[in-house]
């Protein structure tokens, strides 16, 4: 009785030791490497300028199984590491997005709404999620392109957004006569390794 007992106790065990170990096997965590770029381009009534993340950090699970999936990104951006290379403008940058207060821009994914397959390694994709920047979190969909290289994966793309829809005025200088432009474009080229 002792036996007939501990027999379905042990298959048991044993599937859901094999199910875990399969579920490693398919799951995959990648973390964003250093060589990641993000920089942020935007406009003025006197020339374009552009803003280039010193120090980011994010993480990529997918799964590749029978198909290819995302199951979880997220991204974080030191506000004050957007630099310049113009110390007054990178103060003015900090100003607007009152770093003080709010020290990181975040990204956090919350579902996949498209995912093509191009060929076996490249993939497009688009994801939802929520977009913090200044304080403000704000739903967005997230466009780029998706390539596996080894135990690399790559992420490439651009969204454009408007300042004053996350609380951010348009930074001005020389008593306003120069005038940021509102909309900015924020350009990723990154690097997840496994």
């Amino acid at each position: 009785m002792n036996y007939t007992l501990k027999t379905p106790i042990l298959y048991l065990l044993l599937f859901v030791s094999t199910l875990f170990s399969f579920q490693q096997l398919v799951s995959q965590n990648y973390t964003l490497s250093k060589s990641s770029v993000l920089s942020v381009k935007g406009t003025s009534s006197l020339h374009d300028w552009e803003l280039n993340a010193e120090e980011q950090s994010g993480n990529l699970n997918v799964s590749n199984s029978e198909e290819f999936s995302i199951n979880k990104l997220d991204f974080s951006v030191k506000a004050e590491s957007l630099k310049s290379g113009k110390s007054a403008m990178d103060k003015k940058t900090f100003k607007a997005l009152n770093t003080d207060k709010h020290k990181k821009i975040t990204f956090l994914m919350s579902s996949v709404s498209q995912l093509e397959k191009i060929s076996e390694s490249h993939f497009k994709a688009t994801v939802k999620g929520k977009l913090t920047i200044s304080g403000t979190t704000k739903s967005v969909s997230l466009s780029f392109n998706l390539k596996i290289d080894g135990d690399k994966i790559y992420l490439n793309g651009e969204k454009s957004l408007k300042m004053t829809d996350y609380g951010v005025e348009p930074p001005k200088a020389l008593l306003g006569t120069i005038k940021t432009g509102d909309e900015i474009k924020i350009i990723f080229k990154s690097v997840f390794n496994k």
